[in-house]
C-alpha cells in the first residue's frame, strides 16, 4: 500500500510559479510511475505528465509542454511539478498518483493523493 500526501498549492498570479511536492510512504517508491492530474471545476480530470521509476524518462501534455516540469527524488520518496508562467486556465486541483505502468492513462494508476488546490488570479 502507498500513500500520497501533496503540498504547495495556493493562490498565485498569472504569470508566476508554484511547485507543488506528493511525499510517498512506503519502501517502493521507486518502482512506481508517479503522474500528476488536475481537475478544473465543471471538467474531467486530465492528464499533466508522468515520470519514470528511475527519473529517466517523462512525458508531459502537449499543452503544457515547457511550462510545467516533473521530477522526483527517489530518496525522499517525492515527486515534484515545478509550474512556470502560470495561467488563469490553470486553476484545478491538483494530485498525483503512482502506478506500475509509465502512461497517461487514469485507469492503470492505483494510488492516489488527496489533491492541491491551484488557482491562478488574472
Amino acid at each position: 500500500q502507498v500513500q500520497l500526501v501533496e503540498s504547495g498549492g495556493g493562490l498565485v498570479q498569472a504569470g508566476g510559479s508554484l511547485r507543488l511536492s506528493c511525499a510517498a510512504s512506503g519502501r517502493t517508491f521507486s518502482s512506481y510511475a508517479m503522474s500528476w492530474f488536475r481537475q478544473a471545476p465543471g471538467k474531467e480530470r486530465e492528464f499533466v505528465a508522468v515520470i519514470s521509476g528511475s527519473g529517466g524518462s517523462a512525458s508531459y501534455a502537449d499543452s503544457l509542454k515547457g511550462r510545467f516540469t516533473i521530477s522526483r527524488d527517489n530518496a525522499k520518496n517525492t515527486v515534484y511539478l515545478q509550474m512556470n508562467s502560470l495561467k488563469p486556465e490553470d486553476t484545478a486541483v491538483y494530485s498525483c498518483a503512482g502506478g506500475v505502468r509509465f502512461t497517461r492513462a487514469i485507469r492503470h494508476y492505483d494510488y492516489w493523493g488527496q489533491g492541491t488546490q491551484v488557482t491562478v488570479s488574472s
